[in-house]
């Protein structure tokens, strides 16, 4: 007969974790024995009977009951490590505590590292703006007309400009925006692979955005600029005598042909100077280098790379590429004469490479070619054209360009040579 108070299951096998094997029969929880027992004592008739049966139950169940059972043990463990980590998680402020429990660990670690990298960043934009609020402001020209007289001291009018090259690989636009920040006078325009360069309404939206003029052009005569515009050499110089006269631009710079340009070189000389007697705009052309390889010179240009053995009317010297030709600087500037109408100035160590440094970096006289200019009276623009390819964040480029500025700024007005 089974048991009434059986109905809750019946089960044969081993007690979880207990190692031992369970004695046949019903297996009873405590609750119920205890009604079992109280009924039997209850029932006279089967007090006798019943009170054998219920006994070994009641010694089982005291037994279950002074045994814990061994699976009771890792509850245990867990519960203590959830205290622990409700404890850690209390000591937390209140906001961050349900964003700890949602994040998984790889989240909130990232998240730490962001909100460290955002406070060293913050630290030190803070610390830039005072060294600017102590810096005194660069010099622009509207500041230097203001200047007062004094016998020694002497400012010319000549514009400093930059050149867009001078950010590449960065765009037009940025060269447009640091030339506005930094206080230059002007731009010149490369014209090359930037859509930007090559359109002319879009150059003068950038020059009406930053009030600042476009001052030249520079006709794109490159090997990366080969079929920019076109593939015509002289199509590209009638283009961009067009954009300078449509931007106001008083110079295009033009560099004498490739020797593999035979048609065009053969009629550079005289073409240019046609073109030069059409249009108030002038051309200037550059001098270049000699290509070397290894201890080989390549005459890379035609008629060649020395421009003052030709008769230009107006001519750009290019420091950077006088230190690669290993030339004395200012004797191609007394052979130029005043037929020198612009100035790219950049710095060169004399290493055969195209170095374009940053003005007092080379061995270049830079600063005594500004002071001649501000003494005889130039009438041209110098054109800051250097390479800050290297400069490991824009920050460090903008401080370069700053640094040519500020450098031609000052050997421009060499007080105690004017004459």
């Amino acid at each position: 007969m089974v048991h009434p108070a059986g109905e809750d299951g019946t089960r044969e096998g081993r007690a979880p974790g207990d190692g031992q094997p369970r004695p046949d029969g019903p297996r009873r929880r405590p609750g119920k024995a205890a009604e079992g027992t109280a009924a039997a004592q209850a029932d006279g008739s089967s007090k006798s009977s019943n009170a054998a049966k219920a006994a070994p139950r009641t010694t089982k169940t005291t037994k279950t009951a002074k045994t814990p059972k061994p699976s009771r043990t890792p509850k245990t463990t867990k519960a203590t490590k959830a205290t622990k980590t409700t404890e850690a998680a209390e000591q937390q402020p209140a906001p961050r505590r349900a964003a700890a429990k949602a994040a998984p660990k790889e989240t909130r670690t990232a998240r730490a590292a962001g909100a460290a990298k955002a406070a060293v960043q913050s630290v030190r934009s803070v610390k830039a703006a005072r060294r600017d609020a102590a810096r005194p402001p660069l010099l622009r020209t509207t500041d230097r007309l203001v200047l007062p007289q004094h016998p020694a001291l002497h400012i010319p009018d000549t514009k400093v400009v930059l050149s867009t090259a001078s950010v590449y690989p960065a765009s037009t636009a940025v060269a447009f925006e640091l030339a506005a920040k930094l206080g230059y006078d002007g731009v010149e325009v490369m014209v090359w692979n930037d859509p930007v360069s090559q359109d002319v309404d879009a150059l003068r939206r950038l020059s009406d955005a930053h009030q600042l003029p476009i001052l030249a052009v520079h006709a794109p005569c490159l090997l990366i600029t080969q079929r920019v515009w076109t593939t015509d050499p002289w199509t590209k110089l009638v283009r961009a005598r067009a954009a300078a006269e449509k931007l106001g631009a008083s110079a295009v710079v033009v560099h004498p042909p490739f020797r593999w340009q035979r048609q065009y070189a053969r009629d550079f000389v005289e073409g240019i100077n046609r073109m030069a007697g059409e249009t108030a705009v002038r051309f200037a052309v550059e001098n270049m280098y000699p290509w070397r390889y290894r201890d080989r010179e390549v005459l890379a240009y035609a008629p060649g790379w020395d421009v003052t053995d030709e008769e230009y009317r107006h001519f750009t010297i290019d420091l950077s590429h006088v230190a690669t030709s290993r030339i004395d600087a200012f004797e191609m500037v007394e052979r130029m004469g005043d037929r020198l109408a612009h100035v790219h100035l950049a710095d060169g160590s004399g290493s055969g490479k195209d170095e374009h440094l940053i003005p007092g970096r080379g061995k270049q006289p830079c600063a005594e070619l500004l002071e001649h200019l501000a003494r005889t009276g130039f009438d041209g623009h110098v054109v800051l054209e250097v390479n800050t390819r290297r400069s490991a964040s824009p920050a460090e480029r903008e401080a370069d360009l700053a640094e040519a500025l500020a450098f031609t700024r000052l050997h421009l007005a060499t007080p105690s040579r004017v004459r």
